[in-house]
């Protein structure tokens, strides 16, 4: 199993481990559309006024320019680790055990802007880069993944795929119909969408894969490991959806 998770917007500074190196991230076919976005970022954030309109920057955020500046120069941490916000703070990735941390590195890949789906342990920089951003020199940011990011998916071939990005990641990369797959919608019992618990209940859940490490190559076994962990996980009325069900 593979599990998708969107990245978040909130980021920790600094690291220790050496500059990125896009070679050596996950999914190395994607190698060249990590170049030209990486490329393009770089190229923007030698104009500060460009990078706060086209990063829609407020003035206190100004700062984050110099991440995009120095993509390839500053020091890196693991994605999981680099990342915070509701979903990655019920995740808490660094208090997990080394066993938990190797399944993560195993088993989940995080879908960023400029990186393209990295696994959670692949080392990378703080930047900015939401989805939506249009930056010069690169089509939009759907049409310069989408194509890449699933063939290089459907390359890998897993043997099942849990996607819990928001709807905005998976338009950059669509699961291949090849791969079976199961998209996540977090719900009350009533049937109500939800927001904040959304976040929290989907970084609570792959926390709880990492801490039990379940063997999951189909949506039957997911469903199956979940009901043991008193986890609700029902088919949905819209075809390749599941619902976690949370309290309200």
């Amino acid at each position: 199993m593979k599990i998708l998770l969107p990245p978040s917007e909130t980021k920790r500074a600094g690291g220790t481990g050496s500059p990125l190196d896009l070679a050596a991230l996950s999914l190395p076919a994607l190698l060249a559309e990590r170049r030209a976005v990486v490329r393009a970022l770089i190229d923007l954030a030698a104009d500060e006024d460009a990078s706060r309109r086209v990063l829609k920057l407020s003035a206190a955020q100004v700062s984050e320019v110099a991440h995009n500046r120095e993509l390839l120069s500053s020091a890196t941490m693991p994605a999981a680790d680099r990342y915070t916000g509701v979903l990655y703070d019920a995740l808490d990735a660094a208090t997990l055990p080394s066993a938990g941390r190797r399944w993560l590195a195993s088993h989940v890949w995080i879908h960023s802007a400029p990186f393209g789906p990295v696994g959670a342990l692949d080392r990378i920089p703080a930047y900015r880069l939401a989805a939506g951003a249009a930056l010069p020199g690169v089509r939009a940011l759907r049409r310069h993944w989408a194509e890449a990011t699933s063939a290089a998916i459907a390359a890998e071939a897993p043997s099942f795929i849990l996607d819990l990005r928001s709807e905005a990641y998976v338009s950059l990369g669509p699961v291949p119909p090849s791969v079976s797959s199961a998209y996540v919608r977090v719900v009350t019992e009533t049937g109500r969408a939800l927001n904040h618990f959304n976040k929290r209940s989907k970084g609570l859940l792959v926390r709880t894969l990492a801490e039990q490490r379940p063997r999951v190559r189909s949506v039957r076994a997911l469903r199956s490991w979940a009901e043991s962990q008193g986890i609700v996980l029902r088919d949905s009325t819209d075809e390749g959806v599941l619902e976690l069900v949370v309290d309200d």
